[in-house]
């Protein structure tokens, strides 16, 4: 039973049951844990932290062995008390695959030669590593919290994003309705980091960067998109000319997620902030795209790395 009182998320102490190498640049691993039985299943591009284990394996104590910590959610209270030598960081992930009744959870995670924190441990987890997964709890009435995807009445949608996005955008792909038409754009470091999608799964196109500038082949594709696209675009079309901020993405988060609305078409992009804001532009301004029916989430920013607190 759904409660109000219960935190929409909780820790978990996960231990990896299988580590396996998808590409070149992809990972995923199956974590297990008793209490995933209460994993919250809504899925679709919902986000995760990952604390990360200390160089000896130990993890921090943010409560995740005691029941009124976790009835009170006080993870990130307690993660953020520890001293300085105890406190571990923690990344953000999204839920690839959630079976309750296998007591498994699927992340998948993105592996580059100059890996940060999370990926340099997903290189070489093994069977029986732990780790703390904070995550939705099923029982809670607020379990749906950390989700970006809001469609609505939708049955048109448009999905752009680089290798970091790429798990959200297979996970909302494989949980569409039927009827709804939907066309991704994943841009990926190499042809051989493709991954493979469900049959009956809604069309995703990759497209290999190689050497190109990163975002260059995904703003290419979409440009393309909207130039075939133009009666379903001018049917999104906002009442009256839209302004954005020019905001500047060294320094300020680019994240909007607008709740669900009516309209037949919407369009989600996530992954590196600048490219989103240029293909936030190219929607908005450039198509005329009413800004409500436009999610644009900057994952990550070039030459940073992702601030915990």
């Amino acid at each position: 039973m759904k409660t109000a009182t219960r935190p929409a998320y909780r820790p978990y102490v996960a231990v990896v049951k299988e580590a396996r190498r998808l590409s070149p640049h992809f990972a995923r691993i199956t974590f297990t844990s008793p209490d995933f039985e209460v994993f919250g299943t809504d899925r679709r591009d919902q986000r995760i932290k990952l604390v990360l284990p200390g160089p000896d394996g130990r993890l921090c104590d943010i409560g995740q062995d005691d029941p009124v910590a976790i009835d009170n959610g006080e993870w990130y209270t307690r993660w953020r008390d520890l001293p300085d030598e105890e406190r571990m960081p923690f990344r953000t992930y999204t839920v690839r695959r959630i079976d309750p009744e296998a007591l498994e959870l699927d992340i998948d995670f993105v592996l580059h030669h100059d890996a940060g924190p999370a990926g340099a441990w997903a290189e070489v987890a093994a069977t029986g590593d732990r780790i703390l997964v904070v995550g939705p709890d099923a029982r809670s009435a607020e379990s749906a919290q950390g989700i970006d995807f809001h469609p609505g009445t939708a049955q048109r949608l448009l999905l752009a994003g680089d290798e970091t996005a790429a798990p959200a955008i297979c996970a909302i792909l494989e949980g569409l309705a039927p009827g709804i038409v939907a066309e991704a754009f994943i841009e990926v470091p190499t042809a051989d980091d493709a991954l493979p999608l469900p049959a009956g799964a809604a069309r995703a196109t990759w497209l290999a960067r190689d050497d190109r500038p990163h975002g260059e082949a995904l703003i290419e594709a979409v440009e393309a998109w909207t130039a075939a696209s133009g009666d379903v675009l001018a049917r999104a079309a906002a009442p009256r000319p839209q302004e954005l901020d020019d905001i500047d993405v060294d320094v300020e988060l680019l994240w909007d997620s607008p709740a669900d609305a009516e309209g037949e078409f919407y369009a989600w992009i996530a992954g590196e902030s600048q490219t989103v804001k240029v293909l936030r532009r190219l929607l908005v301004q450039g198509c005329g795209v009413d800004r409500k029916r436009v999610a644009f989430m900057g994952y990550w920013r070039a030459g940073q790395v992702e601030r915990t607190v």
